[in-house]
Order: structure tokens, then C-alpha cells, then sequence
């Protein structure tokens, strides 16, 4: 079989500016990948890189070429774990850019076999999932306004973002304008260990879920002496970056935040799955700014997640890719009418 491959690299602005602790983004670039088989069958992913993990639109178009080498010469789509680990020997790191081509090779296996994602997967689609949806750091204000326009379009789940000197009354205005909502909060590594227990105890009257990633990546035991002393769940994002990372994380976190982005692939992304429930974990599937070419895969998971936060796509302006329904953030894959990851292209 022959398979031929495309690239292009979109810039997408953002619906309004989006900001963390370590700054703040107006638009977002991917690179989406397109796999043709004989049949004219087209398999559609994507890369969202992140700067923060080594990796830029720039250098996803470097090394595709030579991971769609791999693919056109081994020929069959149907070989993932061949095709996966040529792939890892090509190109060791890069982790946005192998999740394209693994993407985009899942969604043209499963259109071959005319089925969507999680039946492949053998996955229940009933069994899913509602995702957060993100409310950026700004003034308090803009960030009461923004909650309320959630709300009011439906979203039951926020995640708030957090890594400021007014993180409390931030979590207290949202609380007021939500006070139906599930709420996460995502201090992005902005807190000391001691800082982060102490705001954990002020937050914890607010009703949290969990607090994502309140202490560096880089200081292991600053997450686990706060593991140890917060009243609130806590969850590691920028600590969970790969599979080695579960087993490190396991007695430091309640919560492994996993994203395709970080890991390298969707196969990869269920044996993090698999690892953290080893391990006692409970398991979130999060993501970057992303297109739905990349997005739509990645809500396929969500019966086989305790947690979601997808709403990448949702933070666009205008994606050039349709996806999976996500009416006021819930996934709803059994509204998914076309086989594959169910990404469209303009």
C-alpha cells in the first residue's frame, strides 16, 4: 500500500487573550497533518506544541518529514506499535509532532474499518465525560464576567487559573458567579511549597475539586510536602509529563494530569492511563490551545478518564476543524455521526 502525507501550519487566534502565571497567549499555532491511503481515505491529527515543553511550530514542521518518512515506508497504517517506535527512534523527543502522525494514522485506521475512535478502543460512549472550561487569569472582574458567560452558556465544570497575590478573592468571586460549578484550580507551578499549603487552607472552603500543579516541576519532594499537608485533592500536570513520570508522582499527587502533547502519541497516552491506575491514581486527560484535528482524538478517551479538560478548540475564534460535540463542555461521542476521530477540515 502507498500512503501519501501533507502538512500545513495554521495560525489560529484566540476568541480573547489567554493568561497564566507564565504569560499570556493571543493566538496559537499548529501544524495539521493529513495521511491519504490508496481508497483516497484521508486520516486528519494535528500537533498544538508547547514552548514550555521545548517545542514550537517551527521545529514540528523540522522533524515531520522525517516521521512521515517512517510511515510511508512502512506502509500499512494498520502497524501503530511498528510505525510508534520507528517513529521514537527517528526522532527521540518532539512529543507534539509524533502525536500528530499517531493522530492522524488512528483516524484513517478507524475510518478504514468504518468505526469512530472508541469503538475501536472498545470504548462505551455513554460512559463519558463533561470538560472544564478555562477561565484565564485577568482582573477579578473580567474573571467574574468570564465565569458568568460560562455558566450562562452551559459550562458546569470550570477550571479557574490561579498564580497570583490575589488568588483568594480571584476563587471567591468565582465561587459567587459559579455556585453550581465543579471548580479546578491550576496554579501553573506559581506557588513555594509552604506558600501553596498555606493558600490551599484559605481556597479550601471555596468547594475544590483539586489544585493542579501547585509547585515547580522541578522540586518532587515541594509537591509531595504539600501532597501531605493540603486539605484538597492536588493534581500533577507539569510534573506528569511522561510515562516514566507516573510511578515518581504516585505517592506525591491524587490526580495524573496526562496530555497527548506531553507524551508523544495516543498509544502512549494509554499506557500512562494503565500506569496511573497501577498506581492508584486518578487520571485527567488535559491539553494545549488546540484544533479539533487534535482535540477530537483526545475526547475518544474521555470513558476512560475520571476527569477531562478539552476545551482547547473552544478557546479559538474560529477553528478550521469540526470535532465531537461538546455542548456546554460535555463530550458527547454518541452524537458523533462519522467514523474516525470525527475532525472535519474546512
Amino acid at each position: 500500500m502507498s500512503l501519501e502525507t501533507s502538512i500545513e501550519r495554521r495560525s489560529l487566534p484566540l476568541e480573547r487573550p489567554f493568561t497564566i502565571s507564565r504569560g499570556t497567549t493571543a493566538e496559537t499555532e499548529v501544524v495539521i497533518v493529513r495521511i491519504e491511503d490508496d481508497d483516497g481515505t484521508v486520516g486528519v491529527g494535528a500537533a498544538g506544541p508547547a514552548s514550555h515543553y521545548g517545542e514550537t511550530a517551527a521545529t514540528v514542521e523540522a522533524v515531520l518529514p522525517d516521521l512521515l518518512a517512517v510511515v510511508e515506508d512502512v506502509g500499512d497504517p494498520a502497524q501503530l506499535a511498528r510505525i510508534e517506535w520507528r517513529m521514537r527512534e527517528t526522532i527521540g523527543r518532539n512529543p507534539a509532532a509524533r502525536t500528530a502522525v499517531s493522530i492522524a494514522l488512528h483516524d484513517l485506521e478507524a475510518k478504514r474499518l468504518d468505526v469512530p475512535l472508541y469503538r475501536y478502543w472498545g470504548l462505551d460512549p455513554s460512559a463519558t465525560l463533561e470538560s472544564s472550561y478555562t477561565i484565564g487569569l485577568d482582573d477579578t472582574e473580567t474573571m467574574r464576567e468570564k465565569t458568568a458567560d460560562a455558566v450562562e452558556a452551559g459550562y458546569g465544570t470550570l477550571k479557574v487559573k490561579l498564580g497570583t497575590d490575589r488568588d483568594v478573592e480571584i476563587v471567591r468571586t468565582i465561587r459567587s458567579a459559579a455556585p453550581d460549578a465543579r471548580l479546578f484550580v491550576d496554579a501553573n507551578e506559581a506557588w513555594t511549597p509552604r506558600e501553596a499549603v498555606e493558600t490551599i487552607d484559605r481556597l479550601a472552603e471555596y468547594d475544590l475539586a483539586f489544585v493542579e500543579q501547585p509547585v515547580p516541576a522541578g522540586d518532587p519532594e515541594g509537591l509531595k510536602f504539600v501532597f501531605e499537608r493540603s486539605s484538597v485533592a492536588i493534581a500533577a500536570d507539569e510534573s506528569c509529563v511522561t510515562l516514566e513520570d507516573v510511578p515518581r508522582i504516585a505517592d506525591r499527587c491524587d490526580v495524573a494530569n496526562l496530555k497527548l502533547m506531553k507524551c508523544g502519541g495516543l498509544r502512549e497516552a494509554w499506557r500512562m492511563i494503565h500506569a496511573a491506575r497501577a498506581h492508584g491514581l486518578e487520571v485527567m486527560l488535559g491539553c494545549m490551545i488546540e484544533s479539533n484535528a487534535s482535540i477530537a482524538a483526545a475526547c475518544h478517551l474521555a470513558p476512560a478518564l475520571d476527569y477531562a479538560d478539552l476545551d482547547g478548540a473552544l478557546l479559538l475564534d474560529d477553528d478550521p476543524v469540526d470535532g465531537v460535540p461538546m455542548p456546554g463542555g460535555r463530550i458527547d461521542l454518541e452524537a458523533l455521526d462519522r467514523p474516525g476521530t470525527g475532525a472535519v477540515p474546512e
